[in-house]
């Protein structure tokens, strides 16, 4: 049986979300993970600062068009008045949720004291998410992970201050900010914040298989999940996620055919969206994410990887694709 997910005044499809991922998480990515099953797709976060906005990678995050709804924006920012014009501006911008960045453990984010780096300092906390939630008369989401490092899993105290300053989710990574992406996720603190607040929790951190999500749903009582490198190259996890959930048995790897249009399509809506050269440039992560578990030797994304040429790129993937069809086996 699937919980049910709300935020605010939004019953969510279903209780899957595509996490936020800075250089991942696009228009198209949000597209494609919807229409292979995810209930919510958040956008990769955009700098407070909207003085910066004028960038094209700010102009590209910005952009929402054709979404579905709800559409959920993530700010990332350590300057409470700084975060709540930008959730103000993403909101007058087509923005239905704001999610504030208290998870990403990169160094570059972190040392302007945002991101998971917030998690250290509670009182900068609070004023954040008063601020934030005060801001907008939308539904506010938060981001964190389970603590600053191992011996300091505060996400219990800062859950019950979200809860107290009106945030209407929470959602938290099973690690902590020196874990960066190291070892395993770790689901008791989640468990812990589930019990700690009235709010709906998310889950998230390392849930690469149906099995997983329902082991993680089942051991924190979560509201739903959060799943994000798990969808790398891999969008259709979803709907195979929301299928075992739903009757306990898998679906089928998704043939052959499938693969390559699923491919084919995100590659266009890339060059589509950022232009030829950026969306050649931009294509070249995806397809190595997508080839990844096939192309052991990776000689074809060497190759691929040397195309500077949108046609060519999409030449190379039908070539490669007729190529295994005419006797390599596809295990994704």
């Amino acid at each position: 049986m699937l919980p049910t997910a709300k935020i605010g005044p939004y019953t969510l499809p279903n209780p899957l979300i595509v996490a936020p991922m800075a250089g991942v998480t696009d228009r198209p990515f949000r597209q494609l993970c919807r229409r292979m099953g995810a209930g919510l797709a958040v956008s990769e976060m955009v700098i407070a600062d909207s003085k910066l906005w004028h960038t094209r990678k700010s102009q590209t995050r910005l952009n929402h068009q054709g979404e579905p709804e709800p559409r959920s924006v993530q700010i990332a920012g350590g300057d409470p008045d700084m975060l709540a014009d930008a959730a103000r501006q993403n909101a007058a911008f087509g923005a239905q949720i704001i999610d504030i960045n208290m998870g990403c453990p990169a160094k570059k984010v972190c040392n302007k004291a945002a991101g998971s780096a917030l998690m250290k300092d509670e009182k900068l906390v609070r004023a954040i998410l008063e601020a934030v939630a005060s801001a907008v008369d939308i539904p506010v989401t938060l981001k964190m992970r389970t603590g600053w490092d191992q011996d300091n899993r505060n996400a219990p105290v800062i859950a019950r201050m979200a809860e107290d300053a009106g945030i209407q989710a929470i959602a938290v990574h099973g690690r902590t900010r020196a874990d960066k992406y190291n070892g395993d996720a770790e689901y008791d603190t989640i468990a812990e914040v589930k019990a700690s607040v009235g709010i709906p929790v998310f889950a998230n951190g390392d849930i690469t298989t149906p099995e997983k999500a329902r082991q993680v749903l089942t051991h924190t009582s979560a509201d739903g999940l959060l799943i994000g490198r798990g969808a790398q190259g891999r969008p259709w996890i979803f709907r195979e996620i929301l299928h075992y959930l739903e009757t306990g048995e898998h679906l089928p790897e998704p043939p052959l055919n499938e693969v390559e249009q699923i491919l084919s399509e995100h590659l266009a809506e890339l060059h589509g969206f950022y232009g030829e050269k950026m969306g050649v440039r931009i294509a070249r992560k995806h397809v190595g994410w997508y080839l990844q578990s096939h192309d052991q030797s990776k000689q074809f994304r060497k190759r691929f990887n040397a195309i500077d040429d949108a046609l060519e790129q999409k030449d190379s993937i039908e070539q490669y694709f007729s190529g295994l069809r005419n006797g390599e086996v596809f295990a994704a």
